[in-house]
């Protein structure tokens, strides 16, 4: 149903017009979080692995089933991704000029691919919802973009292509293994976590995979299509692409990377680190720099999702739990990040840093709300970018301290640029006339941003029942790839000791 039914919404906007969609999309859309809502009060952390769970045959001659069930993680990133459907929908008008219906209906079929990735628990499945992925977000950026956006859209395609591509070749390679092991295809995620592959044939795999999920990431160096798409998107594109696109990449890693692939992980760990810190370094530098808020905003995306990574390859349960947890708090904080550009951009027309100025006392709503949403971001403690940010350090001191005094200098890096941009739009002298009567913010925006406000505070002050969802499936997964690696892939990674 949670698949279905936006796609369905979608369709039907398709053929009706901007009046009627409208409401469509919103009904669809709240009826779907009030849908994942019943996953939330229907799991239980402690039990199976996988809940939920359906399964019947699509293509038997190879394996491939409708495949569908979630755990504590993918339970959260669902819940995520519902959540700001409503948020983005209410959020088109009255950005959304032109076929406001066809807009409405590529972001349903949008959400309802991103639903069915986090869900599916069949290879081939997961790579149709992926690639359906980039249908929606080519038209949306390409047709409601900004002044490049042509260049953006074919960018952003080809990088993700060619990841897409190498790991469908994985994806053949595995069916043929699995083959040769059990003498039969099967696409089941769960039937390639013990199957036993060879060394040297894990580390071209894990190179495969990897490649796909780094680049959608994104990682240093494989980032550079990322400020672009952002910068051209429409206002609910880059709410959706920061929120939630961008976490296909580190689930990725989560579900099928590195538990299939232990002992290439373990190979592949002190690169990730490395590139993790970098990454961080990297995007609070050029984010520092410059001009435009929306691309500050883009490459901040580069620099958090660096921790994200971080705390994957320290290999502990704090680690994990601190990225994943990152993952969320990203999607709420950066999301309300790109809203916030995007009122300003509908009063003026500019993201232009040096045409601002002063606008606190025009806009003193707006202030506080922007200021509230920056102290998020930055990893502020009590509000929920600080959760994931400690857990991440903490679990990443373990694994490397050098690399761990590294990464905390993004955290101050992030604050600096975050802060002074604050401290260009909204305080100092009112230089520009432009910006004397600037309307405040209206109902509409306060019904969009609200929600988030509340979600950013409680995440905050009570991590604990996400927390509780997440770590049963963490410490499953972790134990699992500890005991399907080789021995000495084992002690590197625990340190002799069960995680």
């Amino acid at each position: 149903m949670l698949v279905l039914l936006p796609l369905i919404a979608g369709l039907l906007c398709f053929v009706v017009d901007d009046r009627e969609a409208k409401p469509l999309s919103l009904l669809a859309t709240l009826v779907t979080f009030a849908l994942s809502l019943l996953l939330w009060h229907g799991y239980d952390p402690q039990g199976p692995a996988f809940q939920f769970a359906e399964s019947v045959n699509w293509i038997p001659e190879f394996g491939i089933r409708y495949a569908l069930g979630i755990d504590g993680i993918s339970l959260l990133l669902i819940l995520l991704t519902t959540f700001l459907g409503p948020v983005v929908v209410l959020s088109a008008t009255p950005a959304v000029q032109k076929k406001l219906h066809v807009y409405l209906g590529w972001m349903l079929v949008l959400e309802a691919a991103m639903i069915g990735t986090f869900a599916a628990m069949d290879l081939f499945l997961f790579y149709v919802f992926w690639e359906l992925m980039l249908i929606p977000m080519y038209f949306l950026i390409g047709v409601w973009g900004g002044k490049d956006r042509i260049y953006a859209t074919i960018k952003f395609f080809i990088y993700t292509m060619v990841g897409s591509l190498l790991m469908l070749v994985a994806i053949i390679w595995l069916y043929r293994l699995h083959m040769d092991v059990y003498g039969e295809y099967s696409a089941l995620v769960t039937d390639y976590y013990g199957i036993g592959i060879a060394r040297d044939a894990q580390m071209w795999l894990f190179g495969a995979f990897a490649l796909a999920f780094a680049i959608k990431v994104p990682m240093w160096p494989l980032h550079t299509w990322l400020p672009d798409a952002h910068v051209q998107a429409p206002t609910g594109g880059s709410v959706i692409l920061a929120g939630v696109l961008l976490k296909m990449g580190t689930y990725g890693f989560v579900r099928f990377a590195m538990p299939m692939f232990p002992d290439a992980t373990v190979a592949f760990t002190p690169l990730f680190i490395g590139l993790s810190v970098i990454g961080i370094i990297y995007g609070a530098l050029v984010a520092m720099v410059q001009d435009d808020i929306k691309k500050l905003v883009a490459y901040s995306s580069v620099s958090h999702l660096g921790f994200v990574m971080l705390g994957l390859f320290a290999f502990n349960t704090m680690g994990w739990s601190g990225g994943i947890y990152q993952m969320l708090s990203h999607g709420l904080s950066t999301g309300a990040l790109f809203l916030l550009v995007g009122v300003l951009y509908e009063r003026r027309h500019t993201r232009e840093i040096s045409e601002y100025g002063g606008i606190a006392s025009v806009m003193p709503a707006y202030a506080f709300v922007l200021m509230l949403v920056t102290f998020s971001s930055i990893g502020l403690p009590g509000l929920n970018g600080f959760v994931g940010e400690f857990l991440v350090l903490l679990g990443s001191f373990e694994r490397s301290p050098w690399m761990t005094m590294g990464a905390t200098t993004g955290v101050v890096l992030g604050a600096v640029y975050m802060l002074w941009m604050v401290e260009r739009v909204l305080y100092g002298p009112q230089n520009n006339p432009k910006n004397a009567d600037l309307p405040d913010l209206t109902r509409r925006e306060w019904t969009y941003l609200v929600p988030l406000l509340v979600m950013i505070v409680v995440m905050g002050v009570l991590p604990g029942p996400f927390l509780a969802v997440l770590e049963p499936s963490v410490d499953r997964i972790l134990g699992l790839m500890q005991s399907n690696m080789e021995p000495m892939s084992a002690f590197k990674m625990f340190g002799g000791q069960a995680p």
